[in-house]
């Protein structure tokens, strides 16, 4: 049997990457926070959400949404 040699294996530079966006959603209590980091700024916002329909206030129809 013969042994044939394996080619070395071909080292090359991995694909230039960058970060495009990350965020992050968190809930308190009846407060939704959202947060997003992109190149260009970081933009958020706090959302209150209806302790009856579980929607957020702007989104409720119920008469639990009043404020």
């Amino acid at each position: 049997m013969a042994h044939r040699a394996m080619p070395a294996a071909q080292s090359s530079a991995p694909p230039d990457r960058r970060l495009i966006a990350v965020g992050t959603i968190s809930r308190h209590g009846g407060r939704t926070m959202t947060v997003r980091a992109t190149e260009a700024g970081v933009t958020g916002t706090i959302t209150s959400i209806c302790p009856t329909c579980r929607l957020i206030f702007e989104a409720c129809t119920c008469t639990g949404g009043a404020r």
